[in-house]
């Protein structure tokens, strides 16, 4: 299949890019080289897979309507895989215009470069923030409209675009929303990259709530497998949580990278944001049910996993 991937460059673009030349498709990448980090840092993401003959990558702007258009016209997409975009929850609070021009607007902006070129499957990244404090475990069948920042309200808003090309054009969308995913190849702003960086350098951790809050980690290796799935399958419609299923307290995160890295963090308290959630977790039986999606991956064995890469391309 000829499968286009935005955010090629990215964390996860690049590994599901890399999977997918792996498993025979041919594979065009986009990505705009964002200044949210080092553009070094995402050509090194490239360079991993960037020489395979079934690869074409585009610098391009997603924001970009008419460019989207002659991309979608040059390459009649068997299926998209949709996963550039501004991330971070804090981040978004104090740049909602930004985040609504890149992850609605772009969204839309391929939705209807989809729909004009006569691409119908389309696969696009969301997020386990779009649950904000509701009940535990988050399941798909559950309201998601009370997002606590401007992130995942724009998440929610492509969820709901996508139902709409779905119903009025016949187009096949299925939404993942993501858990917390880290390994290699990590941003260097999420916060495996960060308090790894931090811990070596004896800076001091800003830890939230006594380092009581849970997250759903999820090793990068199993998110893909589960996107690989979703791309395979081609559903209506479906929004499908990839998460792990078992919630990590910040505590015992800590506590693995100073085992890994040697060194005791300094921390300094402060009280929870009202846009982070006091736990995320993942009920994954859908995944599992309609993806055949079982994530493997240990919190322990994918954090040592990632400061191996860490020391390897870090100066």
């Amino acid at each position: 299949m000829k499968i286009l991937v935005t955010g090629a460059a990215g964390f996860i673009g690049s590994h599901v890019a890399e999977a997918l030349l792996k498993r025979g498709d041919e594979v065009i990448g986009v990505d705009n080289f964002a200044p949210n980090y080092s553009r070094a840092r995402k050509e090194a993401n490239l360079k991993e897979y960037a020489a395979h003959e079934r690869f074409t990558f585009v610098e391009a702007d997603i924001r970009e309507a008419q460019a989207m258009r002659d991309l979608f016209e040059a390459h009649k997409f068997d299926r998209v895989m949709h996963l550039a975009a501004m991330g971070n929850v804090r981040y978004s609070v104090e740049h909602a215009q930004e985040y609504t021009a890149v992850n609605i607007g772009g969204t839309v902006n391929l939705l209807e470069a989809a729909r004009l070129s006569g691409t119908r499957y389309f696969v696009f990244a969301s997020t386990s923030s779009v649950y904000g404090n509701g009940p535990i475990p988050f399941v798909e069948t559950e309201t998601a409209a009370r997002p606590l920042a401007p992130y995942p309200a724009t998440k929610i808003a492509c969820e709901v675009m996508a139902y709409t090309y779905h119903v009025a054009f016949g187009m096949k969308c299925t939404g993942l929303r993501f858990f917390n995913v880290y390994g290699p190849r990590g941003r260097p702003d999420m916060m495996p990259h960060e308090f790894t960086r931090k811990i070596l350098a004896g800076e001091t951790l800003r830890v939230f709530a006594a380092a009581r809050p849970q997250r759903d980690w999820t090793f990068i290796d199993d998110n893909v497998n589960g996107v690989i799935a979703a791309i395979e399958s081609g559903f209506d419609y479906e929004i499908i949580n990839l998460g792990r299923g078992q919630p990590i307290a910040l505590s015992r995160f800590i506590e693995i990278i100073e085992n890994l890295v040697g060194r005791r963090a300094v921390v300094e308290q402060a009280p929870l944001p009202p846009t982070e959630p006091m736990i995320t977790y993942a009920n994954i039986e859908k995944a599992e049910r309609l993806l055949n999606y079982h994530p493997e991956t240990s919190i322990d064995e994918g954090l040592a996993r990632f400061y191996e890469w860490y020391q390897q391309t870090t100066p």
